[in-house]
């Protein structure tokens, strides 16, 4: 096996794979989540899209490596574990909630097969800078801020086990896109679609349009009911838009 291969093993979660030519979504959790949290999301988009689920190290199955706190350096090794997967005949798309929408962004940056567009959840333009000092909370408020986000399930935020094997990758998470500033460059070329929760309290309808600033391509903004993790609330309707916008840009009806 190549060491490529062995990269891409290691970070790339193939769910559902495609028997058929299809494009492929690259699937970037948020902050202290995992590859799994999409698989609903490919099970649902299996027919026409297959998807690709990013694994962070330091959590479930790679819980036992070192965990990265930077986003450049997760956004330059999910570039060369995507590396085998690009193929200029099949379109890629890349797709990511909260911090996975920043490293999604930063990742299109680098890739040397451009994507065919970049879809961002839950977060506002990567040049919209907040100070938030999240990561120096200690593990009762970081816990805390967990519960409020209602991105876990409850039942496993009271099991004190199970927080101390969360707490780590969510803190080190959060110290990447705290600390992360976007480095000024050119617009990307593809198409970016936003979605967002109308009552989030980590991005407003402005910094969500100010991805536009963003790409040469055509934008577009859908608005959800419900806070940062909408999309758990509305995942039949988020499934629908993104499959819209992979069909727009890729010319598929």
């Amino acid at each position: 096996m190549s060491t490529a291969s062995s990269v891409s093993d290691t970070w790339i979660r193939r769910f559902h794979p495609a028997a058929d030519q299809v494009p492929r979504l690259v699937a970037l959790p948020h902050a202290g989540g995992s590859a799994s949290f999409w698989f609903p999301l490919s099970a649902a988009l299996k027919e026409r899209v297959e998807v690709l689920g990013v694994q962070y190290p330091g959590r479930q199955d790679r819980r036992a490596e070192p965990l990265v706190d930077d986003i450049d350096t997760l956004a330059e090794r999910i570039t060369e574990a995507l590396d085998p997967w690009l193929d200029e005949r099949l379109p890629l798309v890349l797709f990511g909630h909260s911090m996975g929408a920043v490293l999604g962004f930063e990742v299109a940056r680098r890739l040397r097969v451009p994507p065919a567009a970049l879809i961002v959840s839950g977060r506002r333009a990567p040049d919209r800078q907040r100070e938030e000092r999240l990561h120096r909370l200690d593990d009762a408020g970081l816990a805390a801020e967990l519960r409020s986000m209602s991105g876990t399930d409850a039942s496993l935020l009271a099991n004190d086990e199970v927080l101390q094997m969360v707490l780590p990758a969510l803190r080190a998470d959060y110290r990447a896109i705290e600390t992360y500033r976007c480095t000024p460059g050119a617009p990307l070329e593809c198409p970016i679609t936003v979605l967002i929760g109308d009552q989030d309290p980590k991005v407003t309808l402005d910094e969500a349009t100010a991805w536009r600033d963003h790409t040469n391509g055509t934008f577009a903004l859908h608005t959800f009911t419900g806070g940062h993790f909408y999309l758990t609330e509305h995942q039949a309707a988020v499934t629908a838009r993104i499959t819209e916008a992979i069909d727009a840009a890729t010319g598929r009806g």
